[in-house]
């Protein structure tokens, strides 16, 4: 009997265009914003204002269905399969959360989540998402500007570099406590301060006008869109601002595969595989789907100013 892949859907059921963009109602019922953007146009308590043109914050590109944003991820701390994450991540106890603040901040301390969040204006982004395996979908995220989640911590001078740990729980993260991962538990990444700072780099709470399940990284995750997806940490619990580069996971486990930068460079080729093209879900056998990769996930004109002058095969 043959099956489906995740990714391979009738057109029935991809969330016609229509329900999509009515979603206004959803959104200040299902995810409480106190604000709420649409297509990069922040609403609320933060004022109103229209995107500002080249923003990066929307695409025209077709999104890629609900059912295979939730069903298809990477998120080892559940398995390696790309379904584990769906299958299992209904384990992880997402209330009540807290956050660890630590290291060059005028602000440490322990903070629940929702004090964090309180206040803050809620924005829609609609975001190319791209896999260092090559794969790639378009997700609308809904979150916070990752500048204004550390702002609040009053990061000082002297911090450089900015470092997010996962949670760590094995007891409900099966995948931290199989024999057979080699990952060196907690996960962690970093961003240089003028990476996290750029207003492309968002704090997602919810995707599709819902909080985030937890197979995507609830209760909040990063979205950092010119990178490749293993820099955009999930289920955070730890937020450290530090003068030195942040010693990531990827990196300690595979440096010659996965650099700090992590910037998506068709140029630069994964040592097992190409990165020349991506496959765009949904995809199948017959429609494959391929697309040329483009330049810092296309988001040049917004982001290569920050590498100006670097090596960026060896910065890779």
């Amino acid at each position: 009997m043959s099956r489906r892949n995740p990714w391979e859907l009738r057109s029935s059921e991809i969330t016609p265009e229509s329900v999509y963009l009515n979603r206004r109602r959803l959104l200040s019922a299902g995810l409480g914003l106190g604000g709420l953007a649409v297509a990069g146009r922040v609403v609320g308590a933060a004022g109103a204002g229209d995107p500002v043109p080249g923003s990066g914050f929307t695409t025209d590109e077709p999104l890629t269905p609900w059912d295979i944003v939730t069903s298809y991820n990477n998120f080892y701390e559940f398995g390696m399969d790309k379904g584990d994450p769906a299958r299992f991540a209904k384990d992880m106890t997402t209330d009540p959360w807290s956050v660890e603040v630590a290291g060059q901040c005028a602000k440490p301390g322990r903070y629940a989540f929702e004090d964090v969040v309180a206040g803050m204006p809620r924005e829609e982004r609609v975001y190319r998402f791209r896999c260092v395996e090559a794969w790639s979908m378009v997700v609308p995220w809904h979150g916070i500007p990752l500048s204004r989640i550390l702002q609040r911590f009053e990061p000082s001078g002297s911090a450089k570099f900015v470092e997010f740990t996962t949670l760590f729980r094995p007891e409900e993260m099966r995948g931290q406590r199989s024999l057979f991962s080699s990952i060196d538990w907690p996960y962690v990444e970093g961003l240089r301060m003028d990476e996290a700072y750029h207003p492309l780099a968002l704090m997602a709470v919810g995707i599709y006008g819902k909080p985030l399940p937890n197979q995507n990284g609830a209760p909040w995750r990063l979205v950092v869109p010119w990178k490749y997806g293993f820099k955009s940490i999930k289920s955070i619990v730890k937020i450290r601002f530090t003068d030195q580069q942040p010693a990531t996971t990827w990196q300690r486990q595979a440096p010659r595969e996965y650099g700090f930068y992590a910037n998506v460079n068709p140029e630069v080729d994964h040592p097992r595989w190409s990165q020349a093209t991506e496959r765009r879900l949904p995809s199948s056998l017959f429609n494959p789907a391929r697309i040329p990769t483009l330049p810092f996930n296309g988001y040049a004109p917004q982001v290569a100013g920050l590498y100006a002058g670097m090596d960026l095969r060896r910065n890779f």
